[in-house]
């Protein structure tokens, strides 16, 4: 595997980011012509209104499929990141601190790792800064 850094450290499953989400797209769009077809003709309505259903309920599962794993991966990674913290300075994670900051700060290494975590909570530093501000990439290969 590559050495992660802030240009490639971004993961796209294509089957899932491309093909799934594109077939999703699809088949709402093809659902609401349906149904604007059959409204405009004044026949079958009902099967084109259960095909729209379909297509939302689809939409709906392909989100809930991606949200919960990366809401349990969070979970983890605030857990790990607040472990490491507390072995790296005796003190907890700065409660100020996002999400998406924990997120973007398990990359840096345990030598700036205090120190950036200090600077991210007072100067409330996006993600994105956050990662930029990084000298020394710690890479995190576990997560999609």
């Amino acid at each position: 595997m590559k050495v992660q850094n802030y240009v490639n450290h971004r993961r796209m499953h294509p089957l899932f980011h491309y093909v799934f989400s594109l077939l999703a797209l699809g088949l709402v769009v093809l659902s609401i012509m349906q149904l604007v077809s059959a409204l405009r003709a004044n026949d079958q309505v009902l099967p084109a209104v259960i095909f729209v259903l379909i297509a939302v309920i689809v939409v709906v599962i392909f989100v809930l499929i991606r949200s919960y794993p990366i809401k349990a991966q969070d979970r983890a990674i605030r857990a790990e990141e607040n472990l490491r913290h507390f072995v790296l300075t005796q003190k907890l994670l700065d409660k100020k601190l996002t999400m998406g900051q924990i997120t973007a700060l398990r990359f840096a290494s345990d030598e700036e790792f205090p120190a950036l975590c200090k600077k991210a909570a007072a100067e409330r530093m996006t993600p994105d800064a956050i990662k930029k501000a990084i000298r020394s990439w710690r890479g995190d290969n576990f997560r999609i």
